[in-house]
């Protein structure tokens, strides 16, 4: 069903039956994006996607028919990018594809204020370097994380509305909604921040994220 839309709309696409056979294709294909069912034989698809984030940073959409809140936080915390819940209309999930692989680029260039490294306290943000240091230790981020950084340390106390962040982050023909921006947040946290100390992203209520120091 959801295969022949993709490939109408110039797709190459591949298909796996189960957990084992997806890993194995994600290694082999290096997919650009992967849509993934939460429920898979062999092995499920939250395995699927913390196997997967060790190797690849290929956006991943989770499929599952689970509605309650703790299966979808947990299909973002190994590192999904978007989520939909079943039954769903396929054309909404190539309109997803279509709008990750739109995602935009940065337009960070060597030289610009944009380019300098960031410090805040014992964070440091490399735009160029695509890379980001606590206290000195390099911490892996994915793609949507480190996107989310960038933006939120792009203006040092500038409070960021959910709304804004979709834009820069996912564009603006993602369909997403605004939990998704919470879950990475949180995610994003639990990355950066230091047993015992303050948050470096502050929430500001009823308006969005900032980030101090």
């Amino acid at each position: 069903m959801i295969v022949p839309l993709l490939e109408r709309e110039g797709y190459g696409t591949w298909v796996a039956r189960d957990g084992e056979a997806a890993v194995d294709a994600a290694r082999q294909f290096e997919p650009d994006v992967i849509v993934l069912d939460l429920n898979l034989p062999k092995v499920d698809g939250v395995d699927v996607c913390r196997q997967v984030r060790s190797f690849s940073d290929a956006y991943v959409i989770m499929l599952t028919f689970r509605t309650d809140e703790v299966d979808r936080i947990v299909g973002l915390e190994v590192g999904a990018d978007d989520y939909m819940t079943k039954p769903f209309s396929p054309r909404e999930l190539v309109a997803r594809v279509r709008a990750m692989l739109r995602r935009p680029r940065s337009s960070v260039t060597v030289g610009s204020d944009e380019a300098r490294l960031r410090r805040f306290a014992d964070l440091e943000v490399d735009p160029l370097g695509h890379t980001v240091r606590v206290a000195g230790q390099e911490v892996q981020l994915t793609r949507i994380e480190f996107d989310l950084l960038e933006a939120l340390s792009s203006k040092r106390s500038m409070v960021f509305s959910r709304g804004l962040l979709r834009e820069r982050v996912w564009g603006p023909d993602w369909y997403g909604d605004d939990h998704v921006v919470d879950v990475h947040i949180a995610n994003l946290r639990k990355k950066i921040d230091s047993p015992g100390q303050p948050s470096h992203i502050r929430t500001v209520r009823g308006v969005g994220y900032r980030i101090d120091g």
